[in-house]
């Protein structure tokens, strides 16, 4: 069997054919960070006209990548929520297209499930059931994952996601988008301890939710000071980017871990899996597998070209598949973020 998943939920347009053994037979991922980098973040309607552009061409490649033809595929699989809506709507298009054409069933996929599956796809074997963290530019949330279809949110941020916050800290200190890998870069030359930083919740052991809008404030009062509104023409020192960079970096890691940590001991489960754009943060990943020894937790992280938005997590559809979970036409796109369980 081979399943064809198709990812446009924000700014990557990625396709993969997946046999129904989980080998991934071609997957490809069209980037847009270099449109959007003179923003400082994404453009929604940038995002859209280029997935339109993108989608076919990408389709065709992961194709022929696979060796396989239109006709010898068996379903299509498509993210149809969280996300951007124009984002969305072209990925959803394109499948519904294919499924139309070909007679082949429609699957739906969670992309917040798919981040947490990418780590099933790494590991290849079974991780369910587990605590799922999923970090990125839009989410930051904790789950309790009975199954791989079966997810119960458990806490999430109460504002902005922590990949939002690295793209606006790194704006701030004249730092190139995307914020994540810069601030990593930055953060490699400066001293962690250099600032005191809020950790906002990380006391609270009642709550596993997250807070990084305060976090993101103190950065900037680091910078100019309270009352101060404008600082984009400053030229910071060096050596004040590279601690700031650190500092910040470390206050995200240690709300990110606490709150893990916390959350498998409430569950009592032994299994954590995090997947997302943040999740390829190389302080992060150090930190978690240290906390998970400690703990006696077994620890999955999406390896890093699994953490950002790709069409291999969409793998998930053949669970979908198996559970006898198809789709009819009239899918349409949720981008809203899903809360509760499903």
């Amino acid at each position: 069997m081979y399943l064809l998943a198709l990812e446009t939920s924000c700014d990557e347009t990625a396709a993969a054919v997946i046999d129904e053994g989980r080998n991934v037979l071609g997957a490809v991922v069209a980037s847009q960070d270099d449109l959007h980098r003179r923003f400082g973040g994404v453009v929604p309607e940038i995002a859209s006209r280029a997935h339109v552009e993108r989608i076919l061409p990408v389709i065709d490649e992961a194709m022929r990548r696979a060796g396989v033809a239109l006709g010898d595929l068996d379903a299509v699989a498509v993210v149809n929520t969280p996300g951007l809506a124009g984002s969305l709507l072209v990925g959803l298009s394109a499948a519904k297209a294919l499924a139309v054409a070909l007679d082949i069933p429609l699957v739906a996929v969670n992309h917040l499930q798919a981040h947490v599956y990418a780590c099933r796809m790494a590991a290849d074997e079974d991780v369910f059931p587990c605590v799922g963290l999923i970090v990125s530019g839009g989410h930051t949330s904790l789950y309790r994952c009975r199954d791989p279809l079966d997810f119960e949110l458990l806490g999430a941020t109460i504002d902005d996601a922590a990949g939002e916050a690295f793209d606006k800290v790194a704006a701030m200190l004249g730092l190139p988008y995307p914020g994540g890998p810069s601030i990593q870069e930055a953060a490699k030359r400066g001293n962690r301890r250099a600032f005191a930083l809020p950790r906002a919740l990380l006391d609270d052991d009642e709550r596993l939710d997250f807070s990084f809008s305060g976090l993101k404030t103190a950065v900037r009062y680091k910078i100019v000071g309270p009352g101060k509104p404008e600082f984009d023409k400053l030229v910071l020192p060096e050596k004040l980017v590279a601690d700031l960079a650190a500092s910040f970096q470390e206050a995200v890691v240690d709300c990110l871990v606490g709150k893990a940590m916390l959350c498998l001991r409430k569950t009592g489960m032994s299994t954590l899996c995090v997947g997302g754009g943040v999740a390829a943060n190389a302080r992060l990943r150090q930190r978690l597998e240290d906390a998970a020894r400690r703990e006696g937790a077994t620890l999955h992280v999406a390896p890093p070209r699994l953490c950002t938005d790709n069409a291999v997590m969409g793998a998930i559809a053949l669970e979908r598949l198996r559970a006898g979970l198809v789709e009819d036409l009239d899918l349409d796109v949720l981008p809203g973020l899903v809360r509760g369980a499903f």
